[in-house]
């Protein structure tokens, strides 16, 4: 399966953003910006906006396209839209509600097999995630005291899941707002990009 490869602190340096939250992502980002301090053109920053979003959710480029072209057929802001749809993808669900310390690992949980939606194995990160779905970890991944810790940590958790510690689940109880989506981007740029 296809996934995103480049070097993670790297990556967060040229796009300006710490997109995995590590607290050593952005240690060299004044000397190391690839960015320049150049002007950059309209074009440049619905590309650089474009990029970010890409990679907070670890989402390849055709993959991608599909989910703009989606959300520009559907009613209500397109760019809202396309990020409510990112952030209710089951590898992100199950990086807000704890299990996993960042989106990689979520992603790699998920292809394993170790998560549960509605007590049936899921193996598609990009699985959809509705209102009230429950999702949980298998029987043996509870076991993983890595796991296990990762659950304990409610530094990433929004208010829009629920988590059950005691039965290693959590659920998507609110559809996402724009507003309380943890993700540092510009959208209406990113449709801009894909508009012409």
């Amino acid at each position: 399966m296809a996934k995103m490869m480049a070097p993670r602190f790297k990556l967060s340096r040229s796009l300006g953003v710490n997109i995995y939250g590590h607290p050593k992502a952005m240690k060299r980002a004044d000397k190391h910006s690839s960015r320049g301090s150049g002007k950059i053109s309209n074009y440049g920053m619905q590309l650089l906006e474009k990029q970010k979003l890409r990679a907070y959710y670890g989402v390849l480029e055709k993959q991608f396209a599909r989910y703009v072209d989606s959300a520009m057929k559907s009613e209500g802001l397109s760019g809202e839209v396309l990020i409510e749809t990112l952030e209710t993808r089951l590898d992100n669900m199950v990086y807000r509600m704890g299990f996993a310390s960042s989106i990689r690992e979520a992603r790699q949980m998920v292809n394993h097999g170790h998560i549960l939606v509605n007590n049936k194995r899921v193996d598609r990160p990009s699985f959809d995630i509705g209102l009230d779905d429950t999702i949980s970890l298998s029987e043996k991944a509870q076991n993983v005291e890595k796991y296990r810790e990762n659950l304990q940590n409610k530094e990433n958790r929004v208010n829009y899941v629920e988590v059950d510690l005691n039965n290693f689940s959590g659920r998507l109880t609110e559809k996402p707002s724009r507003d309380e989506i943890p993700v540092e981007v510009n959208e209406q740029l990113i449709i801009e990009f894909y508009s012409k």
